[in-house]
């Protein structure tokens, strides 16, 4: 088998899903609780290998992928310089007492995350997951605003253990343990204009959406008491691609400014590039008070942080032996040193921008491609974080998940990985690693093309 090089247009052996995929899902159904990996006689395949922009699976097909793995190989799969460093980290310090005697990597990180972050976030929690960084910000707000509720959104996703999930505004994952999820939050619409109760125009929904978060704050039994935060992510991303109007962060701001409330942004799937600046809030200028990142964090090594200014974060009491928040492996030596690689390689290889440019032009490309297909409501996103909405038609603008489903199997079968989205299922939602070449990307945008066609 040939070296998998990271830059290949897509090779298929056998039709995916291959012999040794269907085996080894038959396999998997076996072993793997039922709720977790959806499996179909065309979905999914195994992954083997990747690399760059590219996929092998354990049939010998290579793809080239527009997922980046839930936007997280930004670098690209396997980047060398990441996997040097965990390999090194490995070989030299596996792992360390994150919050008793810490590895000293840790201290680099966590130096390197205040001189990446917007300005005046210096102090951070280190996690293992997104999630868990969620969790640490909700507990950071409790301790420095002394309220238990947040203000979030419809549409918003914040991870799956408990209090991540109170605080998602997703009824598909909330509804099995609504019983035991509480009230941690008041949920207000996302501005979304595709899709908004306040109309079409971007302008007139941000300000509704302002005012209906203002109302909502100051007024006696508008079920809003005890809020002391704003949970927001600056674009969703899982739940459509959805960029807000230009006024909403700013709005936000203000709106957590005038009442002494913790404006707290999920950067955890828009961080570290992916939107074509290293954190989304940098297109409107917004600072949060806390953010929390993840995903592209490492390019590939489960880890993650709360981070926030140092005055919200004081708000913590001081260890006296026992922390009051942490983990086992919090800190750990080996994601440390892969956050460390993978932050050196967007700054050096200018990744960051690579996301900017490219993103445009493939988002150009895509809204070209839809212009005649009366089943692409709409084609939105910025820089490498893409969406595209699928309708059954565009006068209703009735959600079409099964055309978004379709693109994705149909994907699959010519050997381009994308993933659908969105809160209706209906985006086809695109996430590529920065490395992504120029011939990748005409040619998976082509396949794309071709499958919009067979669809009329």
């Amino acid at each position: 088998m040939s070296p998998l090089t990271g830059t290949a247009l897509p090779s298929l052996a056998v039709p995916p899903p291959g012999p040794r995929s269907r085996a080894l899902a038959a396999e998997l159904a076996r072993w793997e609780s039922p709720n977790v990996t959806y499996l179909a006689d065309d979905f999914p395949v195994f992954w083997d290998e990747a690399r760059g922009a590219n996929v092998r699976d354990v049939d010998g097909n290579v793809f080239v992928d527009l997922t980046a793995a839930f936007a997280v190989a930004g670098p690209g799969h396997a980047h060398p310089r990441i996997v040097e460093a965990i390999q090194r980290q490995s070989a030299r310090l596996l792992h360390g007492m994150g919050d008793v005697h810490p590895p000293a990597v840790k201290v680099e990180l966590l130096r390197a995350l205040a001189q990446v972050a917007p300005g005046g976030l210096t102090r951070s929690i280190l996690a293992s997951s997104g999630a868990e960084a969620v969790e640490a910000a909700l507990k950071t707000a409790m301790l420095a605003t002394g309220k238990p509720r947040v203000l979030a959104f419809h549409g918003g996703y914040h991870g799956l253990t408990y209090r991540a999930l109170s605080v998602s505004g997703r009824e598909d994952f909330r509804a099995p343990f609504a019983a035991q999820l509480g009230s941690a939050a008041v949920f207000v619409p996302y501005p979304y204009p595709y899709r908004s109760p306040f109309g079409r125009d971007p302008e007139e929904v941000c300000a509704a959406t302002l005012r209906l978060i203002e109302h909502t704050l100051d007024t006696p039994g508008s079920a809003s008491e005890g809020i002391g935060a704003i949970l927001v992510e600056p674009i969703q991303a899982r739940g459509g691609d959805v960029v807000p109007p230009d006024g909403f962060l700013p709005g936000l701001r203000r709106i957590c400014d005038e009442r002494g409330l913790l404006l707290m942004l999920d950067e955890i799937y828009t961080g570290f590039g992916r939107t074509g600046r290293w954190f989304a809030c940098e297109h409107w200028g917004v600072v949060p008070d806390v953010m929390m990142v993840g995903k592209g964090l490492t390019g590939g090594f489960p880890f993650a942080a709360c981070i926030g200014t140092e005055a919200v974060m004081d708000a913590w009491p001081r260890s006296t032996g026992e922390a009051l928040h942490t983990s086992t492996f919090l800190g750990h030596p080996v994601g440390c040193a892969a956050a460390l690689a993978s932050m050196s390689v967007l700054r050096d290889e200018r990744l960051v921008e690579r996301s900017a440019s490219l993103g445009a032009r493939m988002m150009g490309r895509l809204i070209d491609i839809a212009a005649g297909h009366p089943n692409v409501g709409e084609v939105r996103g910025r820089g490498m974080l893409i969406g595209m909405e699928m309708v059954r038609d565009r006068g209703t603008r009735e959600p079409a998940p099964e055309l978004a489903g379709r693109l994705v199997v149909e994907g699959l079968r010519r050997g381009v990985l994308l993933l659908g989205g969105g809160i209706h299922g209906s985006v086809l939602s695109l996430s590529p690693p920065f490395v992504l070449t120029d011939a990748q990307a005409d040619h998976a945008l082509g396949v794309i093309g071709e499958i919009l066609d067979e669809m009329r």
